[in-house]
């Protein structure tokens, strides 16, 4: 790449967005983190991709969120992650949180899923490899598997930290009881577990029943992917049912009749919004980030522009007890 072209990051980017700390941990993390489910697999346009990172970071957005299947085809968005590392971010690395998983099917046969011992450094080694990295910041244990025994699953991420292939470990989609087991064992072992990543939005607010008090008396932080519901929580579906959204081709995540039935709320949750001088999604991500319990917010894009857009989610995370009292009326 002759030196015309080489990208160099906004010098302001670190007064754009606001940091919070992970848990007990010294580890901040912006209040927005851009995760790579979506949009960076080979199927995707990969100049999009670059730019999505590049826009991210220019905004002080500094955490980029992978998991080894993530694609399609699994494993593509980490191999083109690590394209766009080697062209654009290398002189940045250090000022980078990259995060990786394992946990879902990633390759045939009893070795190559859940939480064996086996599979995650194997997985993890993989990984490294796609990005082009000798480490990541955090690794991530994707979801709970019943049939191995936790002290594997949590000493093999301990391991993984011993060997120097991350520096930190989470847990993802793990009820309290389990969370807490894990928490235990790793801290335990020497090697905390500093951040949870589970599910949350204004649609599912289970982690309200007990996780997020777990967290916070566990000194672990929390990062929520979905804040958006699939998109519910957008201005997309208010005036009908896009022929080219999620919902009309019916993703495995979101299909019309979910859509249809929500559609009463989404519409009254986006008079709120108004009143507030925000879209809808903008609400729904600082309504997550008003509890300071939440470390950050993981947000998808498929344009620049949502990233700006969910940006400015950030700007205003305080809400009155009556907007609150009237969100939590209509999502009864």
């Amino acid at each position: 790449m002759s030196k015309k072209n080489k990208y160099v990051a906004d010098e302001n980017r670190y007064e754009k967005i606001k940091y919070r700390r992970t848990g007990n941990s010294g580890l901040l993390l912006p209040e927005l983190s851009l995760g790579l489910w979506h949009n960076f697999g080979a199927n995707d346009d990969f100049k999009n991709a670059r730019n999505l990172l590049k826009c991210a970071f220019d905004n002080g957005i500094t955490h980029f969120d992978l998991a080894n299947n993530y694609g399609p085809p699994p494993g593509s968005a980490e191999k083109n992650f690590g394209k766009i590392l080697k062209k654009d971010f290398k002189p940045y690395r250090d000022e980078l949180i990259i995060s990786s998983k394992a946990g879902y099917g990633m390759w045939p046969g009893p070795y190559g899923d859940l939480g064996s011992k086996k599979f995650l450094v194997a997985s993890l080694d993989q990984s490294l490899q796609r990005m082009g990295l000798d480490y990541v910041d955090i690794f991530y244990h994707h979801r709970p598997d019943y049939d191995t025994p936790l002290e594997e699953t949590m000493g093999a991420l301990d391991l993984i930290v011993r060997q120097g292939k991350a520096l930190y470990v989470g847990i993802s989609n793990y009820q309290p009881e389990r969370a807490a087991e894990a928490f235990k064992i790793l801290k335990d072992l020497g090697t905390p577990c500093i951040i949870h990543q589970p599910r949350y939005n204004l649609f599912d607010r289970w982690i309200e029943d007990g996780l997020l008090d777990l967290l916070d008396n566990s000194g672990v932080g929390a990062i929520c992917f979905s804040p958006l519901a699939q998109g519910m929580l957008t201005n997309k579906y208010i005036n009908g049912l896009p022929k080219d959204s999620r919902a009309v081709k019916d993703s495995p995540f979101l299909n019309t009749s979910q859509v249809l039935e929500h559609l009463p709320k989404i519409k009254a949750l986006n008079e709120i919004a108004a009143n507030r001088n925000q879209n809808l999604a903008q609400m729904a991500i600082s309504w997550i980030l008003k509890d300071d319990r939440i470390t950050s917010v993981l947000i998808g894009a498929s344009k620049t522009e949502q990233i700006l857009d969910s940006l400015k989610a950030t700007e205003n995370t305080t809400f009155s007890t009556i907007e609150l009292d009237k969100i939590d009326k209509i999502l009864k």
